[in-house]
Formats: C-alpha cells, sequence, structure tokens
C-alpha cells in the first residue's frame, strides 16, 4: 500500500465527525427544539414524511431525521414543522456523509394543500468519496530474541478491510481500525494500540486519504499454569487438559481452547481462563520511573527488552460432587419417556453416572465410570447395562460391559470400544434365541461445520468399523462396517440445502449369532420420514428384525422467511436387507416447520410413506451424530 498522502486538507476533515457525536450534536438540537415546543399552547399538526433516497440512505434518514422522530407528537405545530423542514437538509447532509457521500443535493419542501400535510425529502447522493490512499504505520512488531519469528506486517496488512478504491463510510472505516487491532492482539501481542488516525477527505477529488499507526506493545509468552478454586477434584482434571507450554507465544485462540476443554469435563459450573497481567502493569510502572530517572540522571541504563512471561490463570468453581436429575419427554419414534439420572464427580477418583431410562419401545439401565483425560489426551471409561426393546414384533434384552477409549476434539473424534454383551431375542411363533458376543468397534466421526449446534454450511462425516472376528466368547463371528454423512449448503441469503445418506454391511457366515443390535433397519425421525422408527427391515414371521445391509438418502431444503423460524420440503429413500439386491428402496416425502432454538433446531414434518400409503408426523430435536 502508497503510504504517500498528497494533498491533505483541514477544512474537509470536519465532515468525518463520529456517527456517536453527530448524534450528540442532533439530540442538543432536538432538546433546546422540545423545551420550545414545550413552551407554547397551540394547536397540533398531524404530518407525513416522504422520503425520496436510495434505499440505504433512506432507512438511514428514516431513523435519524428529526422530521421523522418528531412524527406524531402532540406538542408540534405547524411553525414547528416548519423549522423543521428548514433544518432537514443540514441534518441529511451530515447523515448522508457518514455513507461515505460529500457532496449531495437534499431538497426538503412542505405540502400544506392538503388535510395533512406532507414534508418530501428529495435526496441525489451524488458520487460516492472513495480511499485513494491507506497509510499503514506498524511500530514494533520486530522478534525480540535471535532466532524468533518476526511479525508478519505484509498478512497484517492484507487483513485491512477498507483498501484503497473501496467507498469510504464511517462505519467502516471505524470496524477497519478495530478489527486490526483486534486481529493483532488475539496472538503475540496482546497490547497493540491505536497510537495515530486521521482520515482526511477532499469531496471535489472525491477521495479520502486515511492513515493508522498501531504500536504492537511489548511481546507476550506464556508461563507457569496457576489453578484457582480447586478443592475437591485432583488437579491432573485440569492439568492433563493443558496444551500451553511455558515460553509458548501468546495466544487468545490457545486460552479459548483451554477453557472449552476445562467446562467440558463436568466438573465445573465455571471456568475462566486468563492471563495475569500484573506483570506487564509492573513493567509498564518501573518503565514510567526510569524515564522520570533518566531525566534526573542523563547516565542510567536502558532497561533491556523482550518477551514478557504471562503465568495462565485457570479460575473454576466447582460444581456440586453429586447430582439428581428427574425428566420427561416425548418422541415420536419410541413414544413417552421418563428419565432419572445420579451423578457422582467423584468415586473413588472417578466420576459416576448412571441413567434409568423408560420409553414406551425401550427401557434402559445403564451406569458408567469416567477417568480424567489423560496428560496424551485420552478419555477412558467403563460401563455396564441392561437394556430392553420391544420393536416390530421383535423382543430383545441385551446385557453389556463396555470399556471406552475417546480421543480427539469435536472436529476429529475417534474411539475404541470393546463390549462383552449378551442378548437374549424372541419373537412370536419362533424359538427363543441367546446369543453371547465379544465385538471391538473402532469409530472416526469429522465435522468441519459453521456451527455445532445450528448447523449451515459444512458437513458431518461418521464411520464404523468393528466387529468380533475371535472365537472368544462368541457365538457367530463377523465383521460390520457402517458411513453416514450429512451435508449443509446455504441457498441464497434464506435457504439451506441438506444432503444426508448412511450405508452399512456385515459380513458373517450365518446371521443367527449376529447380536441385533449390530444389525440395521431404517425408517423414523433420523431415517426414512413417512415410516414408523425401524419399520424397514427384514419380515421374519411376521416381525420386522433386522438386516445385513442398509442403504438410505435424503434431501432437504429449508427456507427461513423470518428467522429463526423457516419451514422445509423433503425427499427420503432407503431400506435395510438381508442381500444386497433386495434393498428394494421406500420412499417417503412431506413438508415440514422449523425453528432454530438456542439448545439447537427443532423439526416437525408431515412425510407421506409411499409404500404403506399413509401420513405420519415426525418430530425431532437438534440433528444425530
Amino acid at each position: 500500500m502508497s503510504r504517500s498522502n498528497p494533498h491533505q486538507r483541514k477544512g474537509p476533515r470536519q465532515r468525518t465527525l463520529p456517527p456517536l457525536l453527530q448524534r450528540s450534536l442532533l439530540g442538543v438540537g432536538a432538546f433546546v427544539f422540545a423545551t420550545a415546543v414545550y413552551a407554547q399552547s397551540t394547536t397540533a399538526v398531524d404530518y407525513t414524511v416522504r422520503i425520496d433516497a436510495p434505499r440505504a440512505l433512506e432507512t438511514l434518514l428514516e431513523e435519524n431525521l428529526d422530521l421523522m422522530r418528531w412524527r406524531g407528537n402532540a406538542r408540534v405545530d405547524l411553525d414547528q414543522l416548519q423549522r423543521l423542514v428548514k433544518e432537514a437538509p443540514a441534518q441529511a447532509t451530515s447523515l448522508i456523509a457518514t455513507e461515505g457521500y460529500y457532496s449531495p443535493k437534499v431538497s426538503v419542501g412542505l405540502d400544506t394543500s392538503g388535510a395533512r400535510p406532507v414534508a418530501r425529502v428529495i435526496v441525489d447522493p451524488g458520487q460516492p468519496v472513495l480511499v485513494g490512499d491507506v497509510d499503514l504505520v506498524l511500530q514494533g512488531f520486530a522478534a525480540f530474541e535471535e532466532g524468533g519469528a518476526p511479525f508478519d506486517a505484509g498478512a497484517l496488512r492484507n487483513r485491512w478491510t477498507l483498501p484503497v478504491g473501496s467507498q469510504f463510510r464511517q462505519a467502516d472505516w471505524e470496524g477497519a481500525k478495530k478489527g486490526l487491532v483486534r486481529d493483532i492482539a488475539q496472538s503475540r501481542f496482546p497490547r497493540a494500540r491505536l497510537v495515530e488516525t486521521s482520515a482526511t477527505v477532499d469531496p471535489d477529488s472525491r477521495r479520502a486519504l486515511l492513515r493508522v499507526v498501531i504500536d504492537s506493545g511489548p511481546e507476550m509468552r506464556f508461563g507457569d499454569l496457576r489453578i484457582r478454586g480447586l478443592k475437591r477434584y485432583p488437579a491432573q482434571v485440569i492439568t492433563n487438559l493443558n496444551k500451553i507450554n511455558p515460553g509458548d507465544q501468546y495466544s487468545e485462540a490457545a486460552l479459548q481452547a483451554l477453557q472449552s476443554r476445562v467446562q467440558d469435563t463436568g466438573y465445573f459450573a465455571s471456568v475462566e481462563v486468563s492471563t495475569d497481567m500484573r506483570a506487564v502493569l509492573n513493567a509498564e510502572i518501573a518503565d514510567i520511573k526510569d524515564d522520570a530517572d533518566s531525566d534526573a540522571n542523563p547516565a542510567t541504563p536502558e532497561p533491556a527488552t523482550g518477551p514478557t512471561t504471562l503465568p495462565v490463570v485457570v479460575r473454576v468453581t466447582e460444581n456440586k460432587q453429586k447430582n439428581v436429575e428427574v425428566g420427561v419427554g416425548f418422541s415420536t419414534d419410541t413414544g413417552g419417556r421418563a428419565q432419572l439420572s445420579y451423578d457422582d464427580l467423584n468415586v473413588f477418583g472417578k466420576r459416576f453416572k448412571s441413567d434409568l431410562i423408560y420409553e414406551q419401545k425401550r427401557q434402559t439401565a445403564k451406569g458408567e465410570f469416567f477417568w480424567p483425560t489423560t496428560a496424551k489426551g485420552y478419555n477412558d471409561s467403563i460401563s455396564a447395562g441392561v437394556e430392553r426393546e420391544d420393536l416390530r414384533g421383535e423382543l430383545t434384552t441385551l446385557a453389556s460391559v463396555a470399556a471406552r477409549r475417546a480421543w480427539g476434539t469435536p472436529l476429529l473424534e475417534q474411539s475404541v470400544t470393546l463390549e462383552a454383551l449378551t442378548e437374549e431375542r424372541e419373537v412370536q411363533g419362533l424359538e427363543p434365541t441367546r446369543t453371547k458376543s465379544l465385538p471391538l468397534t473402532y469409530s472416526i466421526t469429522k465435522r468441519k461445520l459453521d456451527s455445532l449446534i445450528l448447523p449451515n454450511n459444512g458437513y458431518v462425516v461418521n464411520a464404523q468399523l468393528g466387529g468380533a472376528v475371535l472365537p472368544i466368547l462368541t457365538d457367530e463371528k463377523f465383521l460390520r462396517m457402517y458411513l453416514r454423512g450429512i451435508y449443509y449448503k446455504p441457498v441464497g441469503t434464506a435457504g439451506t440445502l441438506i444432503l444426508r445418506g448412511e450405508t452399512g454391511a456385515v459380513a458373517s457366515k450365518e446371521k443367527l449369532g449376529v447380536p441385533s443390535t449390530f444389525l440395521f433397519r431404517a425408517g423414523g425421525d433420523q431415517s426414512v420420514r413417512g415410516y414408523g422408527y425401524q419399520e424397514l427391515g427384514v419380515q421374519e414371521n411376521g416381525a420386522t428384525v433386522g438386516g445385513r445391509y442398509l442403504a438410505t438418502a435424503s434431501a432437504e431444503y429449508q427456507y427461513w422467511f423470518k428467522p429463526p423460524w423457516g419451514v422445509a420440503v423433503f425427499y427420503d429413500v432407503g431400506n435395510a436387507a438381508d442381500k444386497f439386491g433386495d434393498l428394494n428402496p421406500k420412499s417417503g416425502y412431506g413438508v415440514g416447520a422449523r425453528w432454530r432454538s438456542p439448545v439447537g433446531p427443532i423439526n416437525v414434518d408431515l412425510a407421506y410413506g409411499h409404500a404403506v400409503r399413509k401420513a405420519r408426523l415426525h418430530f425431532s430435536l437438534g440433528f444425530t451424530f
């Protein structure tokens, strides 16, 4: 960027008063005017205002002109209305200047010929003022130690959001300055500040010459970790999550990541991660004293410069050790729901969670122990539970013990789970069967979304590979593969396209002996809408049971007519079968209502199942992944 700044004119700079100062002056005038009209006892006049201007300027004038703000006031008479009309051109000119138009033509007239006076404001903004030159001066930003990486001044200049040739708007000017300092302060130089800014506007040439001087302040590096507020729980709950090493360059993102990891443990009601800035303040006080000593004694040596070390401070408020929760709910998949949960954060140094869940089609009892996250980022747990499910004529009772290791971030999660399970299965008219198995499953989930709660752009992919491949506590060896993905893409300014698909396969010598929880069925809120929960599968003596193969797909378009409210149309297709060639797709389609609630999207769908020739209502919260 050019750093020349020719033809500066001091007069025109007065036209770039900040909006806050302009509004203050307008407010003073309004107050004087209000006081004057209040003292009079004349007949009020009801009038209308018509503004003829480009849309953006029309909105600006509607929100700020005194003509608009005093409309409908019972204390405004005809004389005061004429005064407002007289003052309107100057007000409009000042307001329009904030949008970059410094030579507008503004005419305001009052038509009193009708029963209701009409004030007309006509604006020809002319040509906007453009940024002619940007003089961006960086003070500091040098490495303070040998071998240190210098600050990338070129990349910093590329972040400037009001470049040469762009329209000079007051809001953009303020935003560009604050945004640049904010970008700098997020890494290495949290004490960066603006030391000089100026905008010289020449209305004749329609050019704005900008000058910004930024001082980096001292370079900051992280120091040791200090924990405040920890009483009941071991320090490893926090220290094992800390990825910040002493000597690392200051990074706001690193502090936020640590705070998020600690908050997600569930041990704490509140978490605050920051740096101890006392070292910086003490250094600044010392500099002031040194400056005073230098004035009195010129021989005083300059203090040594170098990075400032900032200790990392984690302040926590611990959650209650024991917590009991009771809840009720409803799902169109599994019916009514009642739940009792008990959570103890310190049982033999481990976190313990247990749940009793009763649903019309499924009942679950489960307990799980969680170890604190290890220094390498592993989350280990063991669990035991019993689940009874009565679906589509098949009754299963599953008892399992599992050990799980998970690691990664919400953007890339991985886990390995080893289970020992036994399953009892009953289908009316057939002999009950009992199956035992020892499967090992690896799962990986990758997320790239603009929001983890209310996604509008991006994708999520989950892949699973597992099975029981050794003849140990296993009746039937099998291998299972599963893949699911969901894709979000904005369409225009108010639409979202959602594509979803899943596929799975189980390989085994015999199907009998493979636990039904590892087989596949389709249908329901998160599968093929228009069909009941797990309604699509293999027919066995009048019951619908799981199959070896699965394939489903869905396309949905959402239109947000009044955010957070929207509507949707969708088409789902899929099925499950024991043979790949028997995957005869069943389709469902319909319309739905959408609400982006604070806890996630709430979906209400009315879907028609083509194969069953009936409509079904579906309700769901969020998206399952």
